[in-house]
């Protein structure tokens, strides 16, 4: 092999380190990379394919284009242009994505899903079920799992805010939705796709059902360990909708400690029983607050909103559903877990050994730590008669 042979060679080895932030692969496998060409002397002309005119990732790519090839050995220079793939272009990469299909099912609702779909529920708002969901999902990911988290509190979405992404806009290739890359998630919500950020939304019936058909089978997911969903509070259209399209999906549901939160928390798991999901426990946030005394210097728990409820909850849901549904955490009072809400960057990331973020890694060790269990599964199989 010649010196030019191998230094395009190795090139193209470079440009396959490149991993496109919003898709997730290499961008030599999605047809990116429309040319490469070495000169004598060392110059790389390169000229690769943004999915869309005005990208939102377009300088990320580049940045990590530039950065891979320019340490390459015998590469003096980078001349990148970054140009945007055809009408037929993008339909190609979208079939490529759906695995040669051109339907657009549920690839959660499949038997043979390896995705641990968990739904985040709770009985009435106010109780912190969102910032459960997104300091869940964190943990999840800073633990090495592919996890992707979808707002589906169409009214009240929240994520979008707790994780920086109130200007974020998702890429849209041929009709097929990217979710928005953030701190090692891929994120969607009704947020997003807003024309502005005080539009409300007022749908109901029929067209809520399809948003949510959308946002699971139009975005483009790719392969995911878990899919942490946060719903609305209560048990209207949602969570029917998604009991529906999301036959295997499992529940926690979240509360705090007081007695009213407790009686209509047992409603949203009961709810969840009756579209045949598995409630596979109960988290109680705010639970108490921890203070240091002035006179004796040592920590006391406070119940700020009382005690019990979490295992209350728990306690009527195995008595109603026949089956095991444990207190998975105990979540304490802390305003730096509001704090990184506010500020979209969730408590998990910016100081972990703090208690309310190590009860929220201890809750994601321990879905992490299950086994996947076929009991009580939809296969999608149909007896027949010999």
């Amino acid at each position: 092999m010649s010196r030019m042979s191998e230094l395009d060679s190795a090139v193209h080895a470079a440009l396959a380190t490149v991993i496109d932030p919003e898709i997730h692969r290499p961008i030599t496998e999605l047809g990116m990379v429309e040319s490469v060409a070495v000169d004598a002397g060392g110059l790389a002309a390169i000229t690769v394919l943004l999915t869309i005119a005005g990208c939102p990732l377009a300088n990320t790519i580049e940045s990590d284009v530039n950065t891979a090839v320019a340490a390459v050995p015998g590469v003096t220079g980078v001349n990148l242009t970054l140009g945007t793939m055809s009408d037929e272009q993008r339909a190609e990469l979208k079939k490529q994505l759906r695995g040669g299909r051109e339907d657009r099912d549920i690839p959660f609702a499949k038997p043979d899903s390896l995705t641990q779909v968990i739904l985040v529920a709770s009985g009435k708002g106010g109780v912190g079920k969102s910032s459960v969901t997104v300091n869940l999902a964190m943990a999840l990911a800073a633990q090495g799992r592919s996890v992707g988290v979808l707002d589906a509190d169409i009214y009240g979405h929240s994520i979008p805010q707790m994780l920086g992404l109130t200007e974020a806009m998702p890429t849209s290739v041929d009709g097929m939705i990217m979710p928005v890359p953030s701190m090692g998630l891929r994120v969607i919500s009704i947020g997003m796709l807003k024309q502005s950020r005080d539009q409300v939304i007022a749908w109901r019936g029929p067209i809520l059902d399809r948003a949510l058909q959308q946002f699971l089978a139009d975005v483009y997911w790719g392969d995911l360990d878990f899919l942490i969903v946060d719903l609305p509070p209560g048990t209207g259209d949602v969570a029917l909708s998604l009991g529906q399209k999301l036959p295997n999906a499992e529940v926690i549901v979240v509360t705090t400690p007081q007695q009213a939160s407790a009686e209509v928390a047992e409603r949203a798991g009961t709810m969840a029983s009756m579209l045949e999901q598995k409630v596979i426990g109960v988290v109680e946030n705010m639970a108490y607050l921890e203070v240091t005394c002035p006179h004796c210097n040592q920590n006391h728990r406070v119940n700020v909103f009382g005690s019990g409820g979490g295992a209350e909850v728990a306690g009527t849901l195995s008595t109603r559903l026949g089956y095991e549904v444990p207190l998975l955490a105990e979540i304490p009072m802390d305003p730096a877990l509001a704090a990184g809400g506010d500020l979209g960057v969730p408590l998990v990331a910016t100081e972990p050994d703090r208690p309310a973020a190590l009860a929220l890694t201890a809750l994601a060790t321990r879905l992490a730590a299950r086994k996947r269990n076929l009991v009580g599964r939809k296969l999608g199989l149909t007896p027949v008669q010999g």
